[in-house]
């Protein structure tokens, strides 16, 4: 889940370096470090802790080279201490190395370089990178990364410099993100595109085991057979500022407010002009093909698993397709019983989750079909499915989804409605109804976020609390989970999400006046049922949060604090309730003090096992 710049052109690599990595700290920031090539030698600066440390231990230092590999890490193999710090170096100290991934093998290729006579300075998987390619180069380092390869396994991506080869960089990619970033003065490595858009907007993005050259006026691709590749510029539509805090004290805060839009994005070009289903240009399945589908399995983690838990209700109810939900990190040490008429959906923000990633890979070999939900186009996910929906959401930076989810979401609905009316199973006057209402929640949601006043009261209210409880049912159930996830996540505050009626199945027995219920109780088909479970807390002495439908007095008769959210369909209350979640858990980190960006222990593309 680390983080790699490499920069080589006609200014100094150091700012450029520094600049990119502060973009990426949000994929690891437990140690930073940078490599330049200068004079005919490696100048290496690393250390433990955030990219500020970094910046300090090199200020005022000369630094001239302008060609260098920068890292933020998020530790995997080795305690995050200096030594285990990227980049790492050959026993010469001629050769540089940084990686993202991680390397399976690594112990036993270790055992063998030491015989072999190198030494070590780490602990950490990545330094027998560097010593198979000291192992194998003779002067060109293109052909020394080539040949190391060969002998790792895992999955990764590396950029590598040899102070031999001034002017070069090697990069390359295994089921772990890196792109080329293609500028006028220079050259770009990056593993995430927001490092390098204050630079150029044109971007190459890698194939799997492609390895790249590139130096300040060529890029030289091989693709897997050895032979060079041609490779188009995409040119990225973002600009600098969508990947800014545009004023907002956290990006997480701008990135709930931001939501409104994205979801107007997710949706724009894809209402069918009956208005009552939604159609996907350049899906990449077609119609046909999906009308055969008779079972959907999601595939997902951590947030994309709640979105995929939601997802689960929407296809049955609206497309009449069984469903299961699966944890990508379980689905492929199972037996999963796929066939070419399941469909599987495999949901995630950055498409570079390695879990998910190889759920899909094991999905295609067992015969499904797998379309991905995703947000970022080029991912090592989108290469890998048969058909993808973009969710269009543009950089979410915090490391504690937000955006994403709601467009998850967003793009889930819009795919269950369209496979409902494939199907047969919505009747045209039903579907135009949910169509309509999908199209009006980013306007409902416009009115949650301008309720973030009386969310703070409440984060404020109850910001010293040591645990919570969150209990939802039907579409709501996954936001409990969802909901607890985020407090979790960003307060450091221990907090439990229920389906309501599993409640007298033992956690009520947790309930006092010292653990407050944070209740989903929007007015549908279950919301009698939440009403009861509401009143056997209260019961028992417990404290009632409740996010409520506008216009609901029943509810003041049960709830200490209520949060109103617009009335919508049932199906997109799951939208509309998570926010007010969202808001609640980042008030309360604030008034705690906590990093909210950067939650301690967390990363937030999760590109190891």
């Amino acid at each position: 889940m680390c983080g790699i710049v490499g920069f080589t052109g006609k200014q100094k690599a150091l700012g450029v370096i520094l600049d990119g990595l502060a973009r990426l700290e949000y994929r690891g920031y437990d140690s930073a470090g940078c490599a330049i090539l200068q004079n005919g030698r490696l100048k290496v600066s690393k250390v433990a802790g955030k990219l500020a440390t970094l910046r300090k231990a090199v200020h005022g230092a000369p630094f001239s080279g302008t060609t260098g590999i920068g890292h933020t890490r998020w530790a995997t193999h080795g305690r995050p201490t200096k030594h285990n710090a990227h980049p790492h170096t050959c026993c010469e100290r001629r050769i540089a190395v940084v990686q993202n991934g991680i390397i399976e093998n690594h112990v036993a290729l270790r055992d063998q370089l030491i015989r072999e006579g190198h030494t070590f300075k780490s602990d950490t998987d990545t330094e027998v990178i560097v010593h198979l390619i000291e192992a194998a180069y003779k002067g060109d380092l293109t052909a020394a990364v080539r040949a190391a390869v060969k002998k790792l396994e895992g999955s990764y991506a590396i950029a590598a410099v040899s102070a031999d080869e001034p002017g070069k960089i090697v990069g390359l990619r295994i089921d772990n993100p890196l792109v080329i970033g293609v500028g006028d003065g220079g050259n770009y490595f990056a593993s995430d595109v927001p490092a390098i858009l204050p630079y150029t907007r044109k971007i190459i993005y890698l194939d799997n085991r492609e390895i790249a050259t590139i130096t300040d006026t060529d890029i030289h691709v091989l693709g897997t057979n050895g032979k060079r590749a041609k490779k188009d510029v995409v040119r990225i539509q973002w600009d600098i500022e969508s990947a800014a805090k545009s004023g907002y004290p956290h990006f997480m805060l701008k990135e709930i407010y931001e939501q409104p839009a994205a979801i107007k994005h997710t949706l724009a070009g894809r209402v069918s002009k009956s208005k009552d289903t939604f159609i996907f240009p350049g899906l990449g399945i077609s119609m046909a093909q999906l009308k055969r589908i008779d079972r959907v399995v999601f595939i997902s983690c951590g947030t994309a698993w709640h979105a995929g838990l939601v997802g689960k209700y929407a296809m049955e109810e609206l497309a009449g397709l069984p469903t299961d939900v699966v944890m990508s990190s379980e689905f492929r040490y199972g037996d999963p019983v796929l066939t070419d008429r399941t469909l599987v959906i495999a949901v995630s923000q950055s498409g570079e989750t390695i879990d998910t990633l190889m759920g899909i890979k094991e999905a295609k070999a067992r015969g499904a079909r797998v379309l991905s939900i995703c947000n970022v186009v080029g991912s090592s996910i989108t290469r890998e499915s048969d058909a993808v929906l973009y969710t269009h959401a543009g950089p979410e930076i915090g490391v504690a989804s937000t955006k994403a989810y709601t467009t998850q979401l967003t793009a889930i609905f819009m795919l269950a409605i369209a496979l409902g009316r494939l199907r047969a199973v919505l009747k045209p006057t039903r579907a135009k109804q949910l169509v309509a209402q999908l199209r009006q929640i980013p306007a409902r949601l416009e009115a949650v976020v301008k309720n973030d006043k009386a969310i703070q009261r409440c984060a404020k209210a109850y910001s010293d609390v040591r645990n919570f409880l969150y209990i939802g049912r039907r579409y709501n159930f996954p936001t409990a989970y969802e909901g607890a996830l985020k407090l979790k996540e960003i307060s450091y505050i221990h907090a439990e999400g229920y389906g309501a009626g599993e409640m007298k199945h033992g956690p009520i027995a947790l309930v006092d006046g010292t653990f407050p219920a944070v209740a989903i109780a929007v007015q549908g088909r279950v919301y009698e049922k939440m009403i009861s479970n509401i009143q056997e807390i209260k019961a028992r002495s417990g404290t009632i949060i409740a996010i409520a439908t506008e216009g609901d007095t029943q509810i003041r008769d049960h709830a200490d604090t209520i949060i109103y959210v617009p009335k919508t369909e049932e199906i997109f209350s799951a939208i509309l309730t998570v926010v007010p979640l969202q808001l609640l858990a980042y008030h309360i980190a604030v008034i705690r003090g906590c990093d909210v960006d950067q939650p301690r222990n967390l990363a937030k593309s999760v590109t190891v096992e």
